[in-house]
This record gives structure tokens, sequence and C-alpha cells, in this order.
């Protein structure tokens, strides 16, 4: 996990995991991979915009599985102890996905939003929120049109989707990152898609992951000319099956720091686990 920490000073980032050395398909966790049979089509390249009908039901499901909610406890920790929150801290995570960092946070005190792309999963946020008797505001809404007109103490951005976004992209969604979030307040970035990361011993192998009646079947391609992964997906459970594509754009951790010090945060460092280590080269995550 590399990871960039930033604690009070004006709006500073923290993070970037990083998946293994043949990444994790998409920032999915990889649970345990067994070669993927020969002849899995080598992914075309999607839309710039892959995200927006990347994320249904069936590819939430299998994260879901492969992440649940206890998994984010140790990058709670993580925050709070590096971000140094305060009880009841005002947190906007973007984007959430079906929500486990914002109900960890929520069922710490904390006052969380939520926002994502995906209905599905925002409809899945709402629920669990709503089972567990948390109050968590959620919104459907793109990762960059986060809600003006509030001030925040901190944000995250977990999962790896801080790749999603070409640069122009990128930079705006770090600028509306810094408009919401207040002077001396903080960012963490988990990022698994670090040039640092990846690009050491990579071999884009195809893999197969499982969780209980989900099976993926993944290949991953590595476009020089744009500095980013392209993956292919094959989700099937029972008779129901999608296929997907996803792109993730590499970034090396001086352009990334530059990124968020350009947005106007400061104290930026870089870390690879939630128990605060250095992050070096060939991190695995």
């Amino acid at each position: 996990m590399s990871e960039i920490a930033a604690p009070p000073a004006t709006p500073a980032p923290l993070g970037f995991p990083a998946p293994p050395a043949t990444p994790a398909p998409l920032g999915f966790p990889a649970p345990p991979a067994t070669p993927a049979p020969l002849g899995i089509p080598a992914p075309e390249t999607p839309a710039p915009d892959w995200y927006t009908e990347f994320f249904t039901e069936l590819p939430n499901e299998f994260w879901r599985r492969a992440a649940p909610p206890k998994s984010a406890e140790a990058e709670i920790d993580f925050v709070e102890r590096q971000l140094g929150l305060s009880p009841a801290s005002r947190i906007v995570d973007v984007p959430c996905g079906s929500g486990r960092h914002s109900l960890a946070l929520a069922a710490r005190g904390h006052v969380v939003t939520g926002i994502d792309i995906s209905t599905e999963a925002i409809t899945h946020a709402r629920w669990a929120a709503a089972d567990a008797g948390l109050d968590i505001e959620f919104a459907v809404a793109d990762m960059r049109d986060i809600l003006r007109g509030n001030l925040f103490d901190a944000a995250i951005c977990m999962g790896n989707s801080f790749g999603y976004l070409e640069i122009d992209g990128v930079r705006e969604f770090l600028a509306g990152v810094a408009a919401v979030v207040r002077p001396g307040g903080g960012l963490v970035i988990d990022f698994n898609a670090a040039a640092e990361t990846i690009l050491p011993g990579f071999r884009g192998e195809p893999r197969t992951m499982q969780t209980g009646d989900i099976t993926v079947r993944a290949t991953t391609g590595y476009d020089v000319a744009g500095s980013r992964l392209i993956s292919g997906y094959r989700f099937v459970r029972g008779n129901q099956e999608t296929r997907v594509t996803a792109i993730h754009h590499l970034y090396t951790c001086a352009h990334l720091a530059q990124l968020v010090s350009d947005a106007g945060f400061t104290d930026i460092a870089l870390h690879g686990g939630t128990n605060g280590e250095p992050y070096e080269l060939g991190s695995p995550r």
C-alpha cells in the first residue's frame, strides 16, 4: 500500500497502495489466483469514461465479497492516526463504492458523506448504513463533482480509484477536493497503480479469481504510449455473465506528489502500508 500521508497544514494528501507485481485488476484486492485458461481475448481499449458503465451489480458484488467491511478497519486506523482526526470529524469519502470505509468511519462517530458514480453501489451503501443504524449522507455523482458549499475536515480516496481518470480529470478532482477541505485538514489517497509498484517485474499474466459463486477471469496489458493498464474482465455467476474493460493510469510517485502539491496540498508523505512503513520500489501494496 503506497500511501501519501498528510497531517494538518493546508489540505494534505496521503497515500498510494500498490497491487502485486502482476497487478490485481482494477483495484479489486485479488483473492487467491490461479492462472486463467489461455484464449481469453485481449481487452479492447474502452472509452475514457469506462467507469460510468463498469460498476453494475455483478462486479460490485464481487468487490464486496473480496473486501468485506471489516477489511477497512486497518485503513481507517491509518487515516485517523496520520491525519490526527478529532472525534466527530467531517469526512468526505470519494468515490465511496459500496461504502465500506464510510461505514467504518461513521461507526467511529465521524460525520461522513459518501459520493460514487455507481447507482447500484450507493443503493447498497444506503441499505448497509440503515441496517447498521448509521446516519451517512450518500450521493450519486462523478468523483469530480464533490458537493461544493460543504466544508470537510478531511477527504479520502480509497480502493485504487485515483487511477481511473486521465490527467486533466485528476487535476479537476484534486482541485475539487482542495475546495471543500478546510485549511489545516487532510487528504488520504490509496492508490494501487504507482509506476514504482506495477512496472518492476510486470508480466500481465491472465488470472482467475473466485469469491463464492462468482468467478472472474482477467487479462491485463500495459499501454506504453499511454502509461496505463488496460484490463478485461469476465464475471460469471451461474448463468449470468458480465464482460467489461477498465483503464488504470499509472503515475510515478514524483508525478503524484507534484499533482497534489499543485492543488495546494502540503506535507506530503509516502507510505507502503497501514503501519506507516516507508514506500519503496516494488512495494507490493
